[in-house]
């Protein structure tokens, strides 16, 4: 989550005003994340979040992600719902951007991992990728590995000045990950980007999943890999096999891994790894001045690209 685009009193009462959900007690902007542009919103009936999309949202796939919302949730996965208007339309205009309303969550994600929110967001993933299983409509990942080495070339005037020979060592591992990356593991709907701060806990448990808007058709086990790179390294950047043992464990008791998605983790972590190292650095080097948004250090994912590249197999995430 950030703030790129304004929004005044004014037009935000006009929006509004397409609603039944009352008049505006509280309106904040949330600096958290690097996409698109969220306010929390309290109304005089109940707290939403507003979403200006922005960036690398394409306003065409924007019924899908929230039709999949929908879809969830009515299946069991615990995550914003989108808020319909007078009209019985989820998506509108404000600001000059693609708008939405979605449901408020309770809860807070964990700022410090620990081994025991591992097991339910392993388990969560699962079964959200159960859930989606009869959503019919698909989404091309517009972040999968086709998409890489159009985006490395957009930093590369600049990359080595994050880091003197960047380029060189992200065009060779690059290399080494599209030839060996699967083909023929099991598809369907993935997150995409199930980062701590999209998992909410209270008191202690599971409360819901946020920020649906990379979700995509692709490989299932790839969405394991973003979540073994998104939670199961410490602030030293060292592996911990032991939360990647119950994130995977948690995962297999609802839905098993196949063994050749198990093979394949080495290499689906290594592209995750770097997916998330080259959308960090595009924006580490484009980040405009003055937005509302925390930008994220890209080099901390090269240190977890390097732990994937020297794993020999599955058995360096505790399986």
């Amino acid at each position: 989550m950030a703030v790129y685009t304004e929004v005044t009193d004014d037009a935000l009462a006009a929006f509004l005003t397409e609603y039944d959900i009352g008049t505006m007690v509280a309106f904040r902007g949330i600096a958290e994340g690097v996409e698109n542009s969220n306010y929390a919103l309290r109304t005089t009936s109940n707290d939403y979040i507003l979403t200006l999309y922005e960036r690398r949202v394409d306003p065409a796939d924007l019924p899908w992600f929230l039709g999949l919302m929908e879809h969830l949730a009515a299946r069991g996965v615990v995550c914003p719902q989108p808020v319909r208007g007078r009209d019985g339309q989820a998506l509108r205009h404000l600001a000059g951007r693609h708008a939405a309303i979605t449901t408020f969550l309770p809860g807070v994600w964990p700022r410090r991992v620990r081994q025991e929110h591992c097991g339910p967001v392993g388990a969560a993933l699962a079964a959200l990728h159960l859930a989606g299983a009869d959503f019919a409509p698909t989404r091309r990942n517009a972040l999968g590995p086709d998409d890489w080495a159009p985006l490395l070339e957009r930093s590369r005037a600049r990359g080595d000045e994050v880091q003197a020979g960047l380029m060189a060592d992200l065009d060779r591992a690059m290399a080494g990950i599209l030839a060996a990356w699967p083909k023929d593991l099991p598809v369907g709907h993935i997150h995409a980007d199930l980062f701590p701060d999209n998992v909410f806990f209270l008191d202690n448990h599971l409360s819901g999943l946020i920020d649906f808007f990379f979700a995509a058709t692709d490989l299932l086990a790839y969405d394991v890999a973003i979540c073994l790179n998104a939670w199961c390294f410490e602030a030293d950047f060292s592996f911990n096999v032991t939360k990647a043992r119950a994130l995977l464990s948690a995962y297999d008791a609802v839905r098993p891994l196949s063994p050749a998605e198990r093979a394949a983790l080495p290499v689906l972590c290594q592209g995750a790894a770097l997916r998330f190292l080259l959308t960090r650095l595009y924006d580490w080097l484009n980040t405009p001045p003055g937005a509302l948004v925390t930008r994220k250090d890209p080099m901390e994912y090269l240190r977890r690209l390097r732990f994937h590249l020297s794993a020999r197999d599955e058995h360096a995430y505790g399986i």
